[in-house]
């Protein structure tokens, strides 16, 4: 699929183009390390590129390379619209609906720029006119990879491979998840030659945390429930309690998977109180057979892979808990 994709792409980048790409809102490693390893390699190729992100990135992502050359919509959107205005060609990474980039949707949903999609997630939209979409590999810096070293291996350099290993391994949960494959580990092999050094970059992402985070999961922990009619557990997240530890974005990565660990266990979900943008964000992680991509989509307005999806409610945590166990019990008994 990809070798198809990457030459109909070289013939559209067949002359110099100005390109404009774009992760997705909350960026994580897999979007900032799939954009900004297209990034490097456009302008290598002699494009004028730049990478415009909704809102701002967690700061364990800060030492990206090239991360400083990113342009924030949410604090400068005249200078980022002007970008997306003189653009003549969109690249969206790591997600497949308009939606996920907040008001910028309005600005690609009716141009006629050319819009190249680049994404694992399940269940894409048709806005692009070039589409590489593949819910069988575990992120979408494996994609790009695919594409890169298709197009031309020789401009691979250590700051692509860095940007690609991230994305690889924040997306794999350390290259733990089921999705992760042989050809996965093959990638992972090619990135350590061209120079990638794994243990900074996994001290960079997971050994960098403030101490407030670690009080904050102490308090997540402390709220974990239990809902033994299916194997499954939660947790929640009060605005009051993120204030009470300094919040600051991304300090909840990961606590998702926290409950996974217990034996048994084939459901965990977080549930975040944003009362600023009036809504819980809600996390979903299974493993076995449980599909959360499925329960998010039905009960939460969500979706993402089979076993990590994401959602979100707009009713209050009481009642999204009390939603959530309802929708639990529900399936529990459609598997008796």
């Amino acid at each position: 699929m990809y070798k198809e994709f990457t030459a109909q792409l070289k013939e559209l980048l067949s002359t110099p183009q100005d390109c404009v790409i774009f992760p997705h809102k909350n960026p994580d490693g897999d979007a900032l390390g799939s954009t900004l390893a297209l990034w490097h390699f456009l302008k290598k190729e002699g494009h004028n590129c730049h990478v415009v992100s909704p809102n701002e990135y967690p700061k364990f992502l800060e030492w990206l390379p090239g991360q400083e050359q990113i342009h924030c919509f949410s604090k400068t959107p005249e200078a980022c619209e002007k970008l997306i205005t003189e653009a003549t060609v969109f690249f969206t990474l790591d997600f497949n609906a308009l939606g996920r980039i907040g008001p910028m949707d309005k600005l690609l949903g009716k141009t006629t720029t050319p819009i190249v999609m680049i994404d694992h997630h399940e269940a894409p939209q048709s806005y692009a006119t070039l589409k590489y979409s593949d819910p069988s590999i575990g992120s979408t810096c494996e994609m790009v990879f695919n594409v890169l070293a298709s197009w031309d291996k020789s401009l691979l350099d250590k700051s692509i491979a860095t940007c690609l290993y991230t994305g690889m391994m924040t997306d794999s949960g350390s290259f733990r998840f089921s999705s992760t494959t042989a050809t996965t580990h093959k990638i992972v092999a090619q990135l350590l030659e061209l120079g990638v050094d794994h243990t900074i970059i996994h001290q960079n992402i997971y050994d960098s945390y403030r101490f407030e985070r670690l009080q904050l999961l102490g308090i997540t922990l402390n709220n974990l429930s239990r809902v033994d009619q299916l194997a499954a557990v939660y947790t929640t997240l009060s605005q009051e309690e993120l204030n009470s530890c300094d919040y600051q974005k991304g300090d909840t990565e990961g606590f998702v998977n926290y409950g996974l660990s217990l034996e048994g266990i084939k459901l965990a979900v977080i549930m975040i109180e944003n009362k600023q943008e009036g809504i819980i964000k809600m996390s979903f992680r299974s493993k076995a057979g449980f599909d959360v991509n499925t329960f998010a989509r039905k009960y939460f307005n969500g979706g993402g892979h089979f076993n990590a999806a994401g959602g979100m409610s707009t009713d209050s945590l009481e009642n999204t808990r009390a939603k959530l166990e309802k929708a639990i019990l529900a399936k529990a008994a459609l598997l008796q």
